[in-house]
C-alpha cells in the first residue's frame, strides 16, 4: 500500500508539472500570436521550434566542416598559412555586428518577412531593390547553385581517392544525385513543422561532431609532419597570382563570407518557434558565434596539418582538403572522414544544411506570397491543411534549385553566381541596417533582445563592413582575368538592379506597398490578449 501511495504522489507531482508546462507553453504561444497579430499577421503554423531546435537551425544552414572543406583552396592561394588562420578569424567580428543588428530587428518584430518587413520602414524603392537582392540571394544561393558544384566536388573527390583515380564521375551522374536529393528534400521539408524541428537538431549533432572529429585527426595525425606554431600562424605565401600581395590577402576573407550565410533564417522560421522574440536572436547569436569558432579552429587544426601549400594547391583531387586528409590520415582514414563530410555535404548537405536550407528558402518564398509581390502568389501562400507547412513554395524552391543545379556545369558561372548571391544577400541585410542608423533612429520598438545605445556603432560597423566585402567579391582570383577566371558577379548584380530599377519605374511604384497585413482590425489582438 506504501508503495501504491508513493506511486499515486509521484504520477500527481508527475501530472502537475505536465500542467503547468503545458500551461507554460500555452502562455508563451499565445503571447507569440499576440505579437504577430500587432504586426498585422495572423497565425497559420505550428510552432514547434523551441529554442535549441531554433539555433540548430540556423547552425545547420551554415554546415561549418563542409563549408571551409570546399573553399580551402581559395584561403591557401590567398595567403597559405596567413590566410586559413586570420582569413578566416578577421571577417567573423564584422560578421558578429551583422548578427546583432539583425538579432535586434528580429527580436523587435519575429515574423516571417522580419528582413522585408524592416526595409521598407522608410524607403520603399530600397525596399523593392532589397527584395530582389534578397530573392536572388536566398533562391539562387550557395544553398542552390553552390549545392551541385560543392556536391560534384566532394563526391569527385571521394571517388578518386577510392579508386586510386581509375573513375571519374562526370557531371551528368552528379547532376542526377542532386536532383534525387532535391526530391527527398521537397519531401522532408514539406513535413509538420515539429519533424522539421527534430530533424534539424539531429543535423547540428552531426555537424558538430563531424566538424570536432575532423579537427582532432588533423592535428593529432599530423605528427611530425604538422607545421612549427610560427608558422602555422604567420607564414604567408601568395599563390594567386596577383602581384599585391596586400589585395591577394583580402580575398582571403571572401571565404567566410561565402560561409556566414542564412543565418537570418532564425527570423525566417520565427512563425513556427516558441518565445520567437528571444529564441529568434539568440539562434542568431549563438549560430554565428559556434560557426566562428568552430571554423577558426578547423582552420587553425588545417594550417598546423599542412606541410606545403604548393603541394595541396598541386593536386589532382577536386578539393585540396581531401588531399590534406589524405596526407595526414591515409587513404582509409581519409575515406572515412570524407564520407562523414559529404553526409553534411552531399548526400548531407542535402539532408542536412540542405534540407534546412530548403525550409529556409520555402518560408520567404511564403513571406514574398504572402504581401502579393511574387507571380501566382495565391499558389505559393497556401498552407498545407495537414502539414501547416507552405507545401507549394516548398516544391518551388526545389524546381529553381534543381535549374540553378545545371550550372554546375559551368564552375566559371557557378563561382559568379555564388559571389554575386552572397552580394545580393548581404545587401538585402544590410539595406535594414543602414536605415535603422539613418532614418530610422527612432523608429524600432525594442524586443527583448535591444543593443541598446550600442546599436548605431555596431550597425555602421556592419554597413561599412558590408560595404567593403561586395566590392571585394567583385572582382577576380587572379589579377589577369581571362574568360574562363573572369568574375561575373558585377554583371548579375547589375542585370537584377537594372530589373529593379525598371520594374519599379513602369509597374510596381504602382501596386507595390510593402507588407499587407492580413489581419483586418484589432479584433484579434483583442481575442488574443484575453486568452
Amino acid at each position: 500500500m506504501k508503495d501504491n501511495k508513493d506511486g499515486s504522489v509521484r504520477s500527481s507531482i508527475d501530472d502537475a508539472d505536465r500542467v503547468r508546462a503545458r500551461k507554460t507553453k500555452d502562455a508563451t504561444m499565445g503571447a507569440d500570436d499576440v505579437r504577430l497579430a500587432e504586426l498585422g499577421y495572423k497565425s497559420e503554423f505550428q510552432r514547434e521550434f523551441s529554442v535549441l531546435e531554433t539555433i540548430a537551425f540556423s547552425f545547420s544552414i551554415m554546415a561549418v566542416i563542409p563549408g571551409v572543406s570546399s573553399t580551402l583552396g581559395l584561403a591557401l592561394a590567398s595567403g597559405g598559412h596567413v590566410g586559413m588562420v586570420w582569413g578566416w578569424f578577421i571577417p567573423c567580428f564584422f560578421v558578429m555586428c551583422i548578427a546583432a543588428s539583425m538579432a535586434e530587428m528580429a527580436s523587435s518584430m519575429p515574423q516571417r518577412g522580419v528582413v522585408l518587413f524592416l526595409g521598407q520602414t522608410r524607403a520603399r524603392e530600397v525596399f523593392g531593390t532589397g527584395k530582389l537582392d534578397n530573392r536572388l540571394g536566398e533562391h539562387h544561393g550557395p544553398g542552390d547553385a553552390g549545392l551541385f558544384h560543392r556536391l560534384y566536388s566532394m563526391i569527385t573527390t571521394a571517388v578518386a581517392v577510392g579508386t586510386d583515380g581509375t573513375v571519374n564521375l562526370g557531371t551528368g551522374p552528379t547532376y542526377g544525385i542532386l536532383l534525387a536529393i532535391l526530391f527527398i528534400h521537397g519531401v522532408i521539408c514539406s513535413a509538420g513543422t515539429k519533424i522539421l524541428a527534430r530533424l534539424n537538431l539531429f543535423y547540428a549533432f552531426v555537424t558538430l561532431g563531424t566538424t570536432v572529429g575532423a579537427i582532432i585527426a588533423l592535428f593529432v595525425c599530423s605528427g611530425e609532419n604538422r607545421v612549427s606554431a610560427k608558422d602555422a600562424f604567420t607564414l604567408y605565401e601568395n599563390h594567386t597570382g596577383w602581384s599585391n600581395s596586400g589585395w591577394a590577402f583580402l580575398l582571403c576573407f571572401t571565404v567566410p563570407m561565402w560561409q556566414f550565410t542564412g543565418y537570418d533564417s532564425a527570423a525566417h522560421i520565427s512563425e513556427e518557434i516558441r518565445g520567437a522574440a528571444k529564441a529568434a536572436p539568440l539562434a542568431i547569436l549563438v549560430s554565428v558565434a559556434s560557426v566562428a569558432i568552430l571554423g577558426w579552429i578547423l582552420s587553425i587544426s588545417a594550417s598546423f596539418a599542412t606541410a606545403s601549400v604548393a603541394d595541396l594547391l598541386a593536386t589532382d583531387l577536386a578539393l585540396p582538403m581531401g588531399q590534406l586528409y589524405l596526407d595526414v590520415v591515409g587513404k582509409r582514414g581519409m575515406l572515412a572522414i570524407w564520407s562523414l563530410t559529404t553526409t553534411v555535404q552531399a548526400s548531407g548537405y542535402a539532408f542536412l544544411c540542405g534540407a534546412a536550407q530548403g525550409v529556409d528558402a520555402s518560408r520567404v518564398v511564403f513571406a514574398f506570397a504572402r504581401d502579393n509581390e511574387l507571380p501566382g502568389s495565391r499558389w505559393w501562400k497556401k498552407v498545407n491543411s495537414y502539414t501547416q507547412t507552405p507545401v507549394n513554395a516548398v516544391w518551388l524552391v526545389m524546381v529553381l534549385a534543381a535549374v540553378c543545379g545545371l550550372l554546375g556545369f559551368s564552375s566559371t558561372a557557378l563561382t559568379s553566381l555564388v559571389s554575386a548571391s552572397v552580394i545580393g544577400m548581404y545587401a538585402s541585410y544590410t539595406t535594414p541596417i543602414f536605415l535603422r542608423v539613418t532614418s530610422g533612429r527612432d523608429k524600432l520598438v525594442p524586443g527583448p533582445f535591444s543593443l541598446g545605445k550600442w546599436y548605431l556603432p555596431i550597425g555602421c560597423a556592419a554597413v561599412a563592413w558590408v560595404t567593403f566585402i561586395i566590392v571585394l567579391l567583385s572582382f577576380p582570383t587572379v589579377q589577369i582575368a581571362t574568360a574562363e577566371t573572369m568574375n561575373y558577379a558585377v554583371v548579375i548584380i547589375m542585370a537584377v538592379f537594372i530589373f529593379a530599377s525598371c520594374s519599379w519605374i513602369i509597374s510596381a511604384r504602382r501596386w507595390f506597398v510593402g507588407p499587407l497585413p492580413n489581419i483586418d482590425d484589432g479584433s484579434t489582438v483583442a481575442s488574443l490578449d484575453e486568452k
